[in-house]
């Protein structure tokens, strides 16, 4: 091609207004999930092709990994544009300044699950494609040998009905233990599962008035009630301790070890395969409510992005209810909103998984949101393993609440007035 010709083309260009894309830069979680990849690189290319001003490059890491390359790239001032943010992480991330808050159309988000919408300090930052719940599995059959009543959202069992059921299923000799809590995933688990048996105590890990103190709401009657209850799971042999065998938390359910079991949705659909007469319980109320953990993996906008506009309009073209349902029957999780779950092989209404969507609206409570709950998150997890394991109970909490007080101090109250 001459130099005549190239000229030509150039001008030719010009005169349609064709321009090339701005590149807008993404980092994703879910390396090493075929599905979950095969779905977000399909929102990308879909997004790529719909219009002639962006184009979105996505760079998946391991979640494993995914946060702490995040904070050190933003101390090294190299974010990307748009961020993948786990939803109780995300209030230290805005507060740190890694994150501004979006700029996109909130009818769009109306219908959305309460867990989904990362809000801090009155501001949208976040907005999550789907949601996770926990319940207690059980079988039919189960409650029908042991005689109990089925509980549900609008009579959920009381903490006398839920220790009774352990009882009966321990007193029939028809299993190791009535109950897996999980215990070998001494993670992000900890906090998003059992924070909910402290809130039904009636106690909390920090204030959440002010989120400036955690005295007297861990520590206090409600929360040494809590642990008390707690720690004797484990010595009266209700449940396996944290030297479980992950191998155990994954098959015992399905092999009849446990009578009940704690778990989150994604494994529902994997224990359905082999146990016909699963159910799926909602949380017991001790007395304060019944309450499960809400706020998963959500999408924002990093503070340093060059190009907010195209970060935003990407995040709104990946809230249609197509990409959600995909999600949903890909990876198993809850669509964000009920137009969505229609849409869905197991979240529609009469759907199996249909009771994980109620579950998360009725009962999902947002872990605190807090930038200090980093570091909380990672003291209660040491607290609660550590009184499974058979440390005092007060001396442990107490400890607890000095830990979190002194964080709290030394970041100067993480921004609560």
């Amino acid at each position: 091609m001459t130099r005549t010709t190239l000229l030509a083309c150039a001008t030719a260009l010009a005169g349609t207004g064709a321009h090339a894309q701005t590149e807008v830069s993404m980092w994703y979680h879910g390396a090493g999930n075929e599905v979950e990849s095969r779905i977000i690189n399909q929102i990308v290319d879909d997004f790529n092709a719909s219009q002639s001003d962006w184009a979105v490059t996505i760079e998946s890491f391991p979640q494993s990994s995914y946060n702490a390359s995040v904070v050190a790239a933003a101390l090294a001032g190299n974010l990307p544009c748009i961020l993948d943010v786990d939803g109780p992480i995300m209030p230290n991330w805005a507060w740190s300044g890694y994150m501004q808050p979006l700029d996109i159309d909130e009818s769009l988000i109306e219908d959305f699950l309460p867990g989904t919408k990362g809000i801090w300090d009155g501001e949208l930052y976040s907005i999550g494609l789907w949601d996770a719940a926990v319940a207690l599995y059980a079988r039919e059959s189960t409650l029908e040998a042991l005689g109990l009543r089925r509980p549900t959202l609008e009579e959920p069992w009381t903490g006398e009905e839920f220790m009774a059921a352990l009882d009966a299923a321990k007193a029939s000799g028809d299993f190791e233990y009535p109950l897996d809590l999980g215990m070998n995933d001494q993670g992000e688990w900890y906090p998003y599962a059992f924070l909910p048996f402290l809130w039904s105590h009636g106690g909390s890990l920090v204030d959440r008035e002010s989120y400036t103190s955690a005295e007297g709401a861990l520590n206090g009657e409600a929360g040494i009630a809590f642990g008390q209850w707690w720690q004797s799971l484990f010595t009266e042999g209700y449940a396996p301790g944290t030297s479980q065998d992950p191998a155990s938390q994954q098959r015992g359910f399905i092999e009849g070890d446990f009578a009940f079991q704690w778990n989150g949705n994604w494994r529902a659909v994997a224990t359905m395969e082999e146990v016909d007469d699963v159910i799926f319980l909602p949380a017991p109320d001790f007395g304060a409510g019944n309450y499960i953990g809400g706020g998963s993996w959500q999408f924002g906008v990093s503070a340093t992005c060059e190009t907010p506009e195209g970060a935003n309009a990407f995040i709104e073209h990946a809230l249609q209810d197509e990409y959600l349902a995909a999600f949903s029957d890909g990876i198993g999780l809850i669509p964000s909103t009920p137009s969505a779950a229609e849409m869905t092989e197991n979240y529609g209404e009469g759907g199996a998984l249909a009771v994980f969507f109620d579950l998360s609206n009725e009962q999902a409570r947002l872990r605190p949101v807090t930038p200090g709950y980093v570091v909380q998150s990672e003291i209660f997890t040491k607290a609660m393993a550590d009184i499974a394991n058979g440390a005092d109970v007060v001396d442990t909490l107490d400890a607890a609440v000095d830990e979190i007080e002194a964080d709290i101090a030394n970041n100067q109250g993480y921004g609560h007035e």
